[in-house]
């Protein structure tokens, strides 16, 4: 392992969350009655010293990066953007300790929005745009984006591998460099698209700014302690109910739909359309559930189930109604969005839908052997034949998956939740959803749980958001090193 490239990775990293913090604190000083510049510019200067001590010490070299150490950097640098964008929540103090700090920096890298804030329209406009950087930054990917700006040659291919999913890449038969490139400029061009729909909504300028990044990061961080249903603003809500379908989707195949105008567009992709017909079906069951227990038959009950449905199919987390109070039937089919949720190569989280259409198809070849031994049958995806490999790798992920959501929603209730809340709370990290049901529901927050808890959602969301293996495989490389 050449530890002296990975300090020059984290040190030019730093420099360019340092950057953010300075914009946020920018931000602040041109809002009126804004009080957290100081500690953006203290966090700004502390990271950029931090950063800039590695790289006047350590030299890069021309040391080719392995696959080991690809994977070593990607969990490095993770965990030190998850620290050092805490800095400017602890600087600032009020409901933001150590644990609350690092908790809301963990949660918005990850893209998860599970928040400790009870008071978020208290929060400076500053903080309120750091607090969105980091989500809008994980949300295409922390070391992606940093890849992009500063890595070249093979070491960015290689970082690209410990990043991307697999899954995402060979879904669209497209080398990594060019799927990245296309994802970001999807990024870019959906969030500025959303940004002047919800503007032309009503919404100020900073408000359409924010919910935008946070959408198509699908994060779910509002400027709103209410969310999105703070506004009551339909126009906005059928705006972000698309914005965020097209963040669940491979941004590859938005940008051959949108941008080139392909004929291999979301339209024709298998994953795309089973994707979009899931959520389509879970509308309708919600929809005809909240109709039957009393809700009026209109579109505003269509628009309430769509937006609930769609915002946890893609983890964006947003909310326009508490969900807690809605019939179980709703509650237990949200539930279910909210561990298969969107594609790979998307901002979403969960399992993906890939995997799912994946190992649906691998079990009816496994019922088609047993019902009849001499036939050959092949598992196909997009007209693509799939190998025993790639469907057992879904198996085993579904496998490791359940497992630790088990796990993490026993220690969750051991450590004092209620079952409900214990188990939703596994299920809404783990898939960097955020909300979940009980006392962490979609009007509720993080605040509340104990220290112990915070910290063991804290890395759930981790190992969710880097899809486990990175994680499992830093920790085996360590067990290995000490026996």
């Amino acid at each position: 392992m050449d530890y002296k490239a990975v300090l020059w990775y984290v040190g030019v990293m730093l420099l360019l969350l340092s950057s953010l913090m300075v914009v946020s604190g920018i931000i602040a000083l041109v809002m009126p009655g804004d009080d957290s510049a100081e500690s953006l510019f203290f966090a700004a200067f502390l990271t950029l010293i931090v950063g800039l001590f590695p790289l006047m010490f350590v030299k890069r070299g021309n040391h080719k990066m392995t696959s080991k150490e690809g994977n070593f950097i990607v969990v490095v640098l993770w965990l030190t953007s998850c620290l050092f964008g805490a800095f400017p929540f602890l600087f600032y103090g009020g409901p933001f300790s150590v644990i609350n700090s690092l908790f809301e920096s963990v949660s918005g890298f990850t893209t998860t929005g599970a928040s400790i804030l009870e008071d978020v329209e208290s929060l400076p406009a500053g903080l309120q745009f750091w607090r969105i950087s980091t989500a809008w930054v994980g949300g295409m990917g922390v070391v992606t984006l940093f890849s992009m700006l500063v890595v070249r040659g093979m070491d960015q291919s290689v970082l690209y591998g410990a990043e991307l999913s697999s899954v995402a890449t060979r879904t669209v038969h497209e080398k990594k460099a060019s799927f990245a490139k296309q994802m970001l400029v999807t990024y870019i061009t959906l969030t500025l698209v959303t940004f002047f729909s919800l503007k032309l909504s009503g919404m100020r300028w900073f408000d359409s700014a924010v919910n935008a990044m946070s959408t198509c990061s699908t994060c779910g961080f509002s400027t709103r302690s209410d969310s999105i249903g703070a506004w009551n603003n339909p126009a906005a809500e059928w705006i972000l109910i698309f914005a965020m379908l097209a963040a669940g989707i491979n941004f590859v195949y938005v940008f051959l739909t949108f941008v080139k105008g392909s004929r291999r567009n979301v339209f024709k992709s298998e994953i795309s359309r089973t994707f979009l017909s899931l959520v389509g079906i879970a509308v309708l069951i919600i929809f005809i559930d909240l109709v039957v227990n009393g809700a009026p038959f209109g579109f505003g009950t269509l628009r309430k189930a769509a937006f609930q449905v769609v915002s946890l199919s893609t983890t964006t987390g947003f909310a326009t109604a508490d969900t807690t109070n809605w019939p179980y039937l709703c509650m237990g089919v949200l539930l279910v969005c909210s561990i298969v949720c969107g594609c790979s190569g998307s901002t979403s989280g969960g399992i993906k839908v890939d995997r799912l259409v994946l190992s649906v198809k691998g079990l009816g070849r496994n019922i088609m052997d047993i019902l009849h031994p001499g036939v050959v049958v092949s598992v196909k995806v997009d007209g693509q034949i799939k190998s025993d490999k790639q469907v057992s790798d879904a198996y085993a992920y579904f496998f490791i998956y359940f497992m630790l959501l088990i796990v993490f929603a026993i220690v969750n209730i051991i450590m004092g939740m209620d079952a409900t809340s214990g188990f939703t709370a596994s299920v809404a990290c783990i898939g960097n959803v955020g909300p979940g049901f009980g006392e962490i529901g979609s009007m509720s927050n993080y605040a509340h749980l104990p220290v112990a808890v915070k910290f063991s959602n804290m890395f759930e969301m981790i190992l969710g958001r880097l899809e486990i293996y990175p994680i499992v495989s830093l920790l085996a490389s360590f067990r290995r090193a000490s026996s």
